[in-house]
């Protein structure tokens, strides 16, 4: 292996890895607070993912457009993104959920609640045509609604410009933004868990249910806000997918949510820190193993990995749970 393709796998598997890290935050908030595996995030990305697809739809974007409109239209797509991916966390949480929580149902009722609402709201986005043509607006919305079982391309209207060199590799600006973007977005949603008032009612709520419940902390005002913040990173997760794989559909989420939730269990499930870390080693691994033993076996190697790390150390590669992260 030559240096210049060490160095253009190792950059690019950090990309990729800082994605999976950003989405497996909403696998992680929810199983540090609720002990849930939220299997549905995987279509709250989905969701926000179109949305992106729907403002450049929207605004008739297109590559080479003046770079202050560019930007402009990004941020309002990493908006739309966020808001609809939240706004779904928050209805998956009232709808398929709270109902279950309050009659203490067993964790397993809970789990296969997770996995009916997965396959609805994918199968929603899938027959968005047919809904559309029942409501009789199929002709209105034609440009957003047809080939719903397709792919739906995103149109980056930001180039991609070469910024630099190392080793003969040349780093390019989507994937220095997207790098760095992700990267400050987990930074601030920890500093926020950590030392806002509301994130430690967060972790209150982890560590110990009842005790927070006296101390006058209101358990479901916490639970939602954990999922609207799972469901915030998930959106901007879409994307940064977006901006460096220009390309979604209404199962996108089913691979990228194993791979997003292999993630989160590999740094330590309900470890903010521990998705960032366990998202990055994750993308690092794809990388390498597809270059040593070939594309097909991109998959393999990422859950041989996580297999290995969990028989040595079944509690992740950080370990520490929310409940017990210092301020």
């Amino acid at each position: 292996m030559s240096l210049a393709t060490f160095v253009d796998l190792t950059f690019t598997g950090l990309v990729v890895g800082s994605i999976y890290g950003l989405f497996a935050l909403g696998y992680t908030l929810v199983y540090g607070v609720l002990r849930l595996i939220n299997f549905a995030h995987s279509e709250v990305f989905m969701w926000g993912s179109f949305a992106a697809v729907w403002v450049m739809l929207l605004f008739n974007a297109r590559q080479g457009m003046p770079l202050p409109a560019a930007i402009g239209l990004l941020l309002v797509a990493l908006l739309a993104a966020m808001l609809v991916s939240g706004g779904i966390a928050l209805v998956l949480e009232r709808v398929a959920y709270r109902r279950l929580r309050e009659k203490n149902a067993p964790p397993l009722v809970a789990l296969i609640s997770a996995i009916g609402a997965s396959f609805v709201l994918a199968e929603l986005m899938g027959l968005r045509d047919r809904i559309a043509g029942w409501l009789g607006l199929d002709g209105v919305l034609a440009e957003f609604v047809r080939q719903a079982r397709q792919n739906a391309p995103f149109v980056n209207p930001l180039p991609s410009v070469p910024l630099f060199e190392v080793a003969g590799y040349t780093v390019r600006s989507t994937q220095l933004i997207v790098l760095v973007a992700a990267l400050l977005m987990m930074l601030a949603l920890d500093q926020f868990v950590r030392r806002s008032r509301l994130g430690r009612g967060v972790r209150a709520v982890s560590q110990d249910p009842e005790a927070a419940a006296l101390m006058g902390v209101n358990k479901d005002r916490v639970i939602q806000l954990t999922f609207l913040l799972g469901g915030l990173m998930a959106g901007a997760a879409a994307l940064l997918y977006l901006m460096h794989i220009p390309v979604t559909r209404f199962n996108v989420g089913f691979v990228l949510g194993i791979k997003a939730f292999t993630a989160a269990v590999l740094g330590g499930i309900g470890n903010i820190r521990g998705a960032l870390l366990g998202g990055l080693v994750l993308g690092l691994a794809e990388n390498y193993g597809s270059n040593l033993f070939g594309s097909s076996w991109k998959d393999v190697v990422s859950f041989v990995l996580l297999i290995v790390v969990l028989l040595f150390r079944p509690t992740g590669l950080l370990g520490e749970s929310l409940g017990k992260a210092r301020a």
